[in-house]
């Protein structure tokens, strides 16, 4: 890679870092699992930058949702069981407690690895179905059942924590 690419790619980086890593941690649930998917996607896109540079966020979004994936399925082999962690401070989200955030959190976490997925793809980055099959390498059918299953399973997990949507969706 010449001086102007490497320019170029450490520009695209800084500027893009704090959304690419909040989409990394919603699809991990964990910080430092998160600089790593992106650190990996970035080292990913620098050696094909020359291939990339007119669209370069949208590569490194899809490397990161194949690489975290991909660790779903290494780990579904060798499963390990995760804690959930009380974070440091509280983020500044309006209208929503900080016990809420946490009910919410632990949620997510219980789903399994590829519901997580098609949810984020699809409420958080806003894609539509045949975008996230695409993604996820899926039929479309697949993915509005996984969704519809995932979201069953979400209320109900926010109803056993005594939480209704309305509370987690202001």
């Amino acid at each position: 890679m010449d001086d102007s690419a490497q320019r170029e790619f450490a520009e695209f980086a800084a500027a893009r870092a704090s959304a690419l890593i909040r989409v990394a941690y919603v699809l991990t649930g964990n910080q430092h699992a998160a600089e790593d998917l992106l650190q990996t996607a970035l080292t990913k896109a620098a050696a094909h930058w020359g291939r990339i540079h007119s669209a370069p966020e949208a590569y490194v979004r899809q490397i990161m949702y194949r690489e975290q994936v991909s660790s779903w399925r290494r780990r579904a082999r060798h499963r390990e069981a995760t804690m959930a962690e009380v974070p440091d401070r509280a983020a500044a989200v309006s209208g929503i407690s900080a016990e809420t955030r946490l009910s919410l959190q632990q949620a997510l976490r219980a789903l399994p690895p590829g519901k997580r997925a098609v949810l984020v793809l699809r409420y958080f980055e806003d894609l539509p179905e045949a975008q996230v099959a695409s993604i996820l390498g899926c039929s479309v059918g697949t993915v509005r059942s996984q969704t519809y299953k995932a979201l069953i399973q979400l209320k109900a997990a926010l109803a056993s924590a005594g939480l209704t949507s309305t509370e987690v969706v202001p």
